[in-house]
């Protein structure tokens, strides 16, 4: 194992240990790292914090009053070590009693690599580093998450900007598809958060979680989110959180790197590849128009992992820490299929999967059973927009009719605007005892979906579990998905015209927006 040579401790006020350019300088309280690749930053070792970073002779750091840091600051200790191959890496480590942040400099890398390893969430509750950049070196940014010049029109993180909503929450993607983000801009300059790999690994969320990756509120704040209850269903995992590295281009987007470099560092909780194994293996029995929207996640307390398969389904898990996991095949979001496996370190292990999933035949039925609204009104905007902008279409009440386009039927109901109401013409044959079936994949606020038709009303279902936090107004659809079932007597349903009507039951209240809702996922009738 490649050893760090541990640099000797200056007495002087200012101590240089530099090849070519590359090196660190103690300055007071502060430790200079020169990448030799354009980057130079500094980080104040009582603190922890990022106080500078000037790339190609532009300083991007904020000087509003905030460094870049984990969280609104931790208070660290941090000391230092250069080594590696020729002395190539310089790895800065920043403890508290639950948390320790790494700094990593690679020679001629313009960036900032880093991990976090924490035994309890910060104090805060969300586990995150910001950078807080300077709008004057990198304006551009994500649209809609520039709030500058707005005002707040829900809680202070959803903003009214020249008629159009605005939130940091609107600059999330899905983990799966995040592992390059928030890249900002200016003149010859750029910046991006890359989380390479297993990065995730000890995030909480799933594959499908989305969390902020940029604001613009007079700083350019770049985010990787790591734990947070914004709209989580997940429990927050501690351990080693990363690697994940700041950085910084000419302004062109980066591509991931390869981050095997961190194997020579001993790095608390990072888990070596020798000490890892993978799963390979098939899905089956998947719905053919699927095919090329298939995943695999693994999942348990410690860890998380997710890979896209091939359209016929074939897959190799990224190298995990060794434990039993629960494995999980998705249909785009919907988890259709489940089962255990257990990883050993230096092994694969072939552990196929198939699809559990059972549906009847259907009278008529109203978008896919994916596990998403995708299709739905309003579905195409709600990721980029609060539901109150004036981009949306009506959300109603709206009545729907069978066998019309879906993008006529509500992402969305909210027990203040108004139910939904499905028409339906039965002939003589498809009435009679039938079942509907409700698909959803949030609710806020305890909403669950009761069912009228003719002369039959639903009981109301028992309270959801679903993530205690905001969901379509902070840009997600994401929780638990919910099937439910209602038994409807023969005799409720007429040959000719009925009319379902769906409105969302709960003890609780609120205005708008901010009452109780549910997103649907489908509708069928069998």
């Amino acid at each position: 194992m490649l050893r760090l040579l541990l640099a000797v401790v200056a007495t002087l006020s200012c101590w240089v240990f530099s090849v070519a350019g590359f090196g660190l300088v103690v300055s007071g309280s502060n430790y200079v790292v020169t990448t030799d690749g354009g980057l130079t930053f500094t980080v104040a070792s009582n603190t922890g914090d990022i106080t500078s970073m000037v790339y190609n002779g532009v300083e991007t750091q904020s000087k509003n009053g905030k460094n870049s840091q984990i969280s609104s600051g931790i208070g660290a200790s941090c000391s230092w070590l250069q080594g590696g191959n020729s002395n190539n890496y310089i790895v800065i480590t920043c403890t508290t009693s639950t948390l320790t942040h790494y700094y990593i400099a690679r020679r001629n890398d313009p960036a900032i690599h880093m991990g976090t390893y924490t035994s309890a969430e910060p104090s805060v509750g969300e586990l995150r580093y910001i950078f807080r950049m300077a709008n004057s070196a990198l304006p551009n940014g994500p649209t809609v998450s520039n709030t500058i010049g707005g005002s707040a029109i829900e809680g202070s993180d959803v903003y009214l900007v020249n008629g159009q909503t605005r939130s940091k929450f609107y600059s999330s993607r899905q983990f799966i598809d995040d592992s390059v983000h928030a890249g900002v801009s200016g003149s010859g300059i750029a910046a991006f958060m890359i989380v390479p790999g297993t990065g995730f690994e000890g995030s909480s969320g799933g594959p499908f979680f989305r969390d902020i990756d940029n604001q613009n509120g007079g700083d350019q704040e770049v985010y990787f989110y790591m734990n947070s209850g914004h709209t989580n269903p997940d429990a927050f995992r501690q351990g080693f959180h990363g690697p994940y590295a700041l950085w910084f281009t000419t302004g062109g987007t980066p591509t991931t790197y390869d981050y095997s470099f961190w194997e020579q560092f001993n790095i608390s909780g990072y888990v070596k590849q020798a000490g890892r194994g993978r799963v390979s293996g098939k899905a089956s029995n998947f719905r053919s128009q699927f095919s090329s929207l298939l995943s695999i996640g693994w999942s348990n307390s410690a860890a998380q992992y997710w890979v896209r398969t091939d359209s016929s389904g074939n897959f190799v898990s990224p190298y995990m820490k060794p434990g039993t996991y629960t494995m999980t095949l998705y249909e785009v979001e919907l988890a259709v299929g489940t089962t255990s496996v257990t990883v050993s370190a230096g092994g694969t292990v072939t552990t196929n999967i198939a699809s559990s999933l059972k549906l009847p035949t259907t009278i008529w039925s109203i978008g896919d059973y994916d596990g998403t609204p995708r299709g739905f009104l309003n579905a195409d905007k709600i990721e980029t927009m609060h539901p109150s902008d004036n981009r949306m279409s009506s959300w109603g009440p709206i009545t729907f009719t069978v066998g019309n386009g879906v993008n006529g039927f509500p992402m969305a109901i909210f027990k203040t605007i108004g139910s939904v109401t499905i028409r339906s013409t039965l002939s003589s044959s498809q009435i009679g005892a039938r079942t509907l079936y409700i698909a959803t994949t949030l609710a806020f606020a305890g909403g669950r979906p009761v069912v009228t038709v003719g002369s039959f009303t639903s009981s109301t279902p028992a309270v959801p579990t679903q993530p205690d936090s905001r969901g379509v107004t902070r840009g997600t659809w994401r929780g638990n998905n919910i099937l439910y079932t209602y038994s409807i007597p023969s005799g409720a349903l007429v040959a000719g015209t009925n009319n379902f009507v769906i409105s969302v039951a709960s003890g609780s209240g609120g205005d708008s927006f901010l009452s109780p809702n549910i997103v649907f996922d489908s509708i069928w009738l069998a």
